[in-house]
């Protein structure tokens, strides 16, 4: 047929709640996206490994298999990006899996725009980590510029001093951008290992690149705070003052 439309990525849904995966089935078809679907971790990993889909959505609470060890098991030979649909209400079953090596988390109940969104941004950042190599290493959102090569920052165009801890935590925010990083990365990624439980560093330093790049530091746009997880750096699309 003449003008075929190219089919769109396909999802695995790795979730043991019929009622959700109706719910996700039922939203992500409709928005073009073609699924594969399982109650079941083992027979995930499986699928994961024969069918090789772009994305997965996974349950942390499944009857065969933790989604955590779902998530380490898959990193082992699959970079597939991986967002966690979690109703357990302990931040640290999120941080674990968010270190376990997946991309993001949904918190139930959520709603269908929330996790489109998540997944569009899964996909950006997937597919910038494969064309990294090409890539100009500017990064740019909103009004802040980060130029990797020269290690400056900018906002609207205005250089921004920035310490060396409070770059380093810039730049690991800009690596993986829209995506949540964990205060235990963050901390043992600069301040090492024996540092890793020190949430205040972080407080203290995030709170001075507020005062910086952000127009109100107590109502941030772009560094924004995951509650008792770590902090996200906003992509927003730039604005016309350069």
């Amino acid at each position: 047929m003449p003008g075929e439309v190219a089919p769109q990525p396909t999802i695995l849904i790795v979730e043991d709640e019929p009622e959700i995966r109706r719910f996700l089935r039922i939203s992500l078809v409709n928005h073009g996206y073609t699924l594969l679907e399982t109650p079941k971790g083992e027979e995930g990993l499986t699928l994961l490994a024969e069918k090789k889909p772009a994305l997965v959505i996974l349950d942390l609470g499944l009857p065969d298999l933790d989604g955590v060890t779902f998530t380490r098991r898959a990193r082992e030979w699959s970079s597939v990006p991986i967002i966690v649909l979690s109703a357990r209400t302990h931040e640290q079953d999120k941080i674990d899996a968010l270190e376990a090596g997946a991309d993001d988390y949904v918190t139930k109940p959520f709603g269908i725009l929330e996790l489109l969104a998540r997944i569009k941004v899964a996909f950006r950042h997937s597919d910038k980590v494969a064309s990294s190599a090409a890539e100009e290493p500017v990064f740019t959102t909103g009004d802040i510029k980060v130029d990797l090569a020269k290690r400056t920052v900018y906002v609207k165009g205005e250089e921004v001093h920035c310490t060396p801890i409070e770059y380093q935590i810039l730049t690991m925010l800009v690596k993986n951008a829209d995506r949540v990083v964990t205060q235990q990365v963050l901390l043992r990624e600069i301040w090492g290992p024996g540092h890793a439980k020190q949430g205040h560093y972080l407080r203290v330093y995030v709170g001075t690149l507020r005062q910086k790049l952000e127009e109100q530091s107590a109502r941030p746009k772009y560094l924004i705070t995951e509650p008792g997880v770590g902090y996200r750096l906003r992509v927003i699309e730039e604005t016309n003052g350069g």
